[in-house]
């Protein structure tokens, strides 16, 4: 595996990639590297020759009340992992590269309406660094693939909004939950999580999948919603949201929707967790 860490070098690699007619995949990260992400770049080899990763902790995407100094940088630790699943680029720009006029200087891709929903309440202005720092990578690596978890569904939805918006030509591939033993979804910021918390943890995904059966069984949204809140809080975490919505639009189901996707929000100790389930009605 080759590590790079200029923006000149990386397209220079995807230049030959080009020039030897390969298809490339690409997976965005902010490293410290769990099997979750490593299932994405499993989904990238499936589609493409060249799988290239890369790792960068975008400022832009942290709010005021959230300390981006605290997010874990394993950098070597990350490599190692990369080299055992055969990735064969890791891009690891710094700061200076990517914003080189400063953090108060650059433009920005705002994808207005999506970003306010439900996770963009809570943290505002996290899509737009989203937004902003994808669409700088995929300007970067041009790939013809881009992997994305769909644990982080409104990301997922944001993306796919700017990609279509923008017309970029990168396929965006939605990649399942990966899930510990107990159904905690895999995440960075498990790695907050006391012994005690990841026994409480995974409260989330069972309340969500008791949600989902509830909805297939004719229960009201409203009722659905104020049960599950309501145990969210009982189980002993401290719940942020949990919507019921449209998968494409992330508004509000209503009775008309068919395609639907539970979306909840909770904190535990340090760790501000997501998940979500979706569902088919006949």
């Amino acid at each position: 595996m080759n590590t790079v860490y200029s923006i000149a070098d990386a397209r220079a690699y995807v230049r030959q990639a080009r020039s030897e007619g390969k298809k490339v995949a690409f997976v965005p990260t902010m490293g410290n590297l769990h099997a979750g992400h490593l299932s994405l770049v499993h989904k990238a080899r499936e589609s493409a020759d060249i799988v290239i990763v890369s790792i960068y902790v975008n400022p832009l995407q942290f709010g005021s009340n959230e300390n981006i100094e605290s997010y874990p940088r394993t950098l070597a630790q990350d490599q190692e992992q990369l080299k055992g699943e055969n990735v064969d680029l890791l891009f690891a720009p710094s700061s200076r590269e990517i914003y080189p006029q400063g953090m108060e200087h650059h433009s920005s891709v705002a994808v207005e309406h999506l970003s306010h929903l439900h996770c963009g309440k809570s943290r505002p202005g996290h899509f737009t660094g989203v937004a902003t720092i994808v669409c700088k990578l995929f300007n970067i690596v041009q790939p013809d693939v881009a992997v994305f978890g769909i644990k982080d569904f409104q990301q997922l939805a944001v993306i796919r909004k700017m990609v279509e918006d923008l017309y970029i030509p990168i396929d965006i591939v939605g990649a399942e939950i990966a899930r510990d033993e107990h159904g905690l979804a895999l995440s960075s910021r498990n790695g907050y999580l006391t012994e005690q918390e990841l026994e409480i943890a995974p409260n989330l995904y069972q309340i969500l999948q008791e949600a989902k059966e509830l909805i297939l069984q004719g229960t009201s949204y409203d009722r659905v919603l104020r049960d599950a809140f309501a145990k969210l809080a009982q189980s002993g975490l401290k719940p942020d949201y949990i919507d019921i919505c449209c998968q494409h639009s992330l508004q509000p189901a209503s009775q008309d929707d068919k395609e639907l996707v539970i979306l909840a929000a909770a904190y535990l100790g340090r760790a501000r967790l997501i998940d979500n389930v979706t569902l088919t009605l006949p």
